[in-house]
């Protein structure tokens, strides 16, 4: 079902002491049928898991940005990435996928290894707007609570990041393109994306001098 040799690599793992791993869609009832899961940034463009369709929805209450460190997948522990999550406020249009009951708790192992290795995400249930139809879907929300949230960082700073981080899976600049790429593909244009992507340019021209950035706490383990 995964389509990306990164998951059989040593960065490719989150603890799971509380054997949670499978339990993703646990606050759907038992029968519930198919599930619902809501991509916003990397899960746009590459998913990783099987789905029966793909559609554009909108979160309304959270909008998408760079607020999480990346210290594996799009950065190192001592010059870390950034990649996108949701926060409170705003709206956010992504891509809500339809996911099997049968492939349910393979998605969830899936899923929470991918994302959910620092506990900088909250996972569960968010209601969505998919062509004028109200669907309940699993979204990943940032903790502004804990240590690895990067909300603080002002626009100026994670544009000196996107620029310059390189992690595991790749240049940090590559994860904010394809982002790009795929919302232009649905005729979509976040202004806060394309505001960094504007100082990106300015920085790679010169035009403006690289930011001091904050120091991060390194989390090794994960992301």
């Amino acid at each position: 079902m995964r389509n990306d040799d990164f998951l059989h690599s040593p960065l490719f793992r989150s603890a799971d002491p509380e054997g949670r791993a499978h339990r993703l869609f646990d606050y759907r009832g038992p029968g519930e049928g198919d599930a619902w899961v809501f991509g916003y940034g990397s899960l746009m463009w590459d998913p990783g898991f099987p789905h029966i369709e793909a559609v554009p929805a909108r979160l309304q209450g959270y909008h998408r940005r760079f607020c999480v460190y990346s210290y594996r997948y799009r950065g190192t522990p001592e010059k870390p990435g950034l990649v996108l999550g949701l926060d409170r406020g705003g709206a956010c249009n992504g891509i809500a996928y339809r996911v099997a009951a049968s492939d349910l708790p393979d998605i969830s192992t899936y899923l929470w290894h991918r994302e959910m290795g620092n506990g900088v995400y909250r996972a569960g249930p968010r209601q969505l707007l998919a062509g004028g139809t109200g669907i309940q879907a699993l979204c990943f929300v940032a903790n502004p609570g804990n240590p690895h949230y990067a909300g603080h960082l002002d626009r100026l700073q994670v544009a000196s990041i996107v620029a310059s981080a390189i992690g595991g899976r790749g240049a940090c600049r590559e994860y904010f393109l394809n982002t790009l790429e795929r919302l232009r593909a649905m005729g979509l244009r976040d202004r806060s994306l394309l505001a960094v992507g504007r100082l990106v340019a300015a920085l790679d021209a010169g035009q403006v001098a690289a930011p001091v950035l904050p120091p991060a706490r390194p989390d090794p383990d994960h992301f």
